[in-house]
């Protein structure tokens, strides 16, 4: 998968796969798969350490957990989120934190809103740098949206969101993500751009589609926004196996001899750690 790809498969009107990751294990399971590219997404910030929005992501955590992407994930292609206000600051301080992510092996950045930020696209794409968009909900934006909520809600809103779409486009995105926005319009955002779209709760006629891994895995059950489908019951799943542990090792029924070393004394056979 490359940059050039993700245009090729608009154009043949394949839907593009994404997912989030934030961690080594879970990135050598996803680099088994068939999903098209991974997003070390912000959202780090609240699915791996608990903060109630992106906000409190630094550069620091996102190189951290992109770093850990990368090594399990050698076949995917990688793109990371540059996090709050990393990228609104002067030309020097907002390169060097592209140049952290960059240097991390990640692929590509991603950065959210259009207003403000069109020069500073152009500027990390012609250095060499591909982009990715972010427009609709932009969580990093929370406070100044008043909360998570659906945008795009009126014609002058959709409007807005039209322009900002074909700005990104002009200024060299290679994609852009349309976070929780109307399908009617997400569809004619698509179909006016010739790069492709990726949309979470922004309905089917996207490009693509992203989904946080934690959320599509249901390990947390509290958490069931309308645009998550749940493939599995992953806190089920872990709760009972670590339950299972517990009786075992309460019982006395863990460790077995399977799982003990014998004595090199009684024994002449040797034993592997792994």
């Amino acid at each position: 998968m490359n940059i050039h790809k993700f245009k090729e498969l608009k154009d043949q009107n394949k839907k593009i796969s994404m997912i989030t990751c934030y961690d080594y294990t879970f990135a050598q399971i996803i680099n088994s798969t068939d999903i098209n590219c991974i997003l070390v997404g912000d959202s780090a910030a609240m699915t791996m350490h608990g903060h109630p929005n992106t906000i409190c992501a630094d550069i620091q955590m996102m190189e951290l957990h992109t770093k850990a992407v990368v090594k399990g994930a050698p076949g995917k292609f990688i793109i990371a989120d540059l996090p709050f206000l990393s990228y609104r600051k002067d030309l020097n301080s907002n390169m060097n934190a592209v140049h952290t992510l960059m240097q991390t092996g990640a692929h590509a950045v991603k950065l959210e809103g259009a207003a403000g930020n069109i020069d500073l696209i152009r500027h990390i794409v012609e250095s060499g740098v591909p982009v990715m968009g972010h427009i609709g909900l932009t969580p990093q934006a929370v406070h100044q949206l008043g909360g998570f909520k659906v945008q795009g809600k009126t014609q002058d809103a959709q409007a807005s969101l039209k322009q900002q779409a074909k700005a990104l486009e002009q200024a060299g995105c290679f994609s852009i993500v349309l976070e929780c926005v109307p399908d009617t319009l997400a569809k004619e955002i698509t179909d006016d751009l010739s790069i492709p779209t990726i949309g979470i709760g922004a309905g089917i006629d996207t490009s693509g589609q992203v989904l946080v891994l934690q959320d599509l895995l249901g390990l947390n059950p509290n958490f069931k926004p309308k645009f998550v489908k749940q493939y599995a019951n992953g806190f089920d799943f872990v709760k009972n196996a670590i339950n299972q542990y517990h009786n075992e090792v309460t019982h006395c029924e863990f460790p077995d001899e399977n799982h003990s070393f014998s004595n090199p004394l009684e024994s002449k056979d040797k034993e592997r750690v792994i």
